[in-house]
């Protein structure tokens, strides 16, 4: 197969879609593999390195689409990618389609074949791919809160661990999964005052046996939310419907609720935000403020930190990128159904029933 490797061109987006290393693993299976001048720069990956590997180097992303019949990048396509993608084109990415209804329907007329790496799905409700990136947008979430709280970046000006003599800042996560527990781990780790929201109650109990000792769980609901928000300093806010929109889980209401100053971090940007004032942000712009009250909605955390996530998620995707290679998509998804619950829009068909729903398309399940 004839394999692309565009440089990404969202907002201050580092991360690379495949490294030098997997190139070399393609490569060796016989797959054609082109990669775009510099694309994995901003990762620490030279192009001489991936010539090395067995790559072609192309100097134009309009190159690379052109000639690759898998794409294999890490974000969504943005509104200057939409017209170089071609009919029948497997395009291996995040998606994120239920926060963005404009690249619904551009890849909807593209009549690709778009396989989310945020929906595939093992048989155990994990998500092999979503795994990695939230990890790293967990720890992030704390690191970045921690840095906004401070009071020259428009925070409270509270030290997250606080000192000897002077209590801690309260961090209140809501959604005790992957990102939550990461996030958990990190606040913890600096000595901050947590409690971990989630409406599982095997998952908080499994909390509460592997988390620290100044790590408290609480039921989610709006009551309990409500009780904690006062006396808050970081909120982190981590909750998941995988494909579908997140749930706000604080309105603009209850903001009022907050002292001036307390941050929130919406790690659940990426599937439209768990809090009613949230609206993306980028890296070079990742603040701004609503009564008071700090945002902090980066739809790509995990490229502020380029080589690690970019390590993290190839060690991940590229074994389901070999299979789709080897295999083609259709066979690749028929053999693994992990690969075939990533399948969200197929030639023009919308196959991912939360994202049908959500902008009143018709959902036409993918037959293999």
């Amino acid at each position: 197969m004839i394999i692309g490797i565009p440089k990404e061109i969202k907002n201050n987006e580092n991360r690379v879609g495949m490294t030098p290393a997997g190139v070399r693993e393609m490569a060796k299976k016989g797959h054609t593999m082109y990669v775009q001048h510099t694309a994995g720069e901003g990762s620490g990956f030279t192009d001489e390195e991936y010539v090395a590997a067995g790559a072609t180097i192309l100097p134009t992303i309009e190159e690379v689409y052109a000639t690759a019949e898998m794409i294999v990048k890490v974000k969504e396509p943005i509104a200057p990618e939409y017209k170089l993608i071609k009919k029948g084109q497997l395009l291996f990415t995040y998606f994120h389609f239920a926060s963005d209804e404009e690249l619904t329907h551009a890849m909807i007329a593209s009549d690709a074949i778009c396989l989310a790496y945020e929906t595939v799905k093992k048989a155990d409700g994990s998500l092999p791919l979503l795994i990695p990136m939230s990890e790293v947008a967990g720890r992030m979430a704390v690191q970045e809160g921690a840095r906004f709280l401070e009071k020259p970046q428009g925070g409270k000006g509270i030290l997250l661990g606080g000192v000897p003599g002077v209590r801690p800042a309260k961090v209140l996560i809501l959604g005790g999964g992957v990102v939550g527990t990461h996030a958990a781990m990190l606040a913890a780790g600096a000595g901050a005052d947590v409690t971990v929201t989630d409406i599982s109650l095997p998952r908080l109990r499994y909390l509460s046996e592997v988390l620290p000792k100044n790590v408290k769980t609480l039921y989610s609901s709006e009551h309990n939310i409500k009780a904690e928000l006062p006396s808050t300093n970081l909120v982190v806010g981590s909750v998941l419907i995988p494909g579908d929109k997140a749930p706000h889980l604080i309105t603009k209401e209850m903001l009022k609720l907050m002292q001036p100053g307390t941050v929130m971090v919406d790690v659940a940007i990426d599937q439209g935000g768990c809090f009613e004032t949230s609206h993306a942000t980028s890296h070079s712009e990742p603040i701004y403020v609503v009564d008071g009250i700090v945002h902090y909605a980066v739809a790509n955390i995990p490229g502020a930190v380029p080589y690690t996530s970019t390590l993290a998620l190839t060690n991940a995707s590229l074994p389901y990128a070999m299979a789709l290679a080897e295999k083609g998509w259709k066979t690749a998804c028929k053999e693994d159904a992990a690969l075939a619950a990533g399948l969200n829009i197929v030639e023009g068909k919308v196959t991912f029933k939360a994202v049908a729903d959500i902008y009143g398309l018709k959902y036409e399940p993918i037959t293999l």
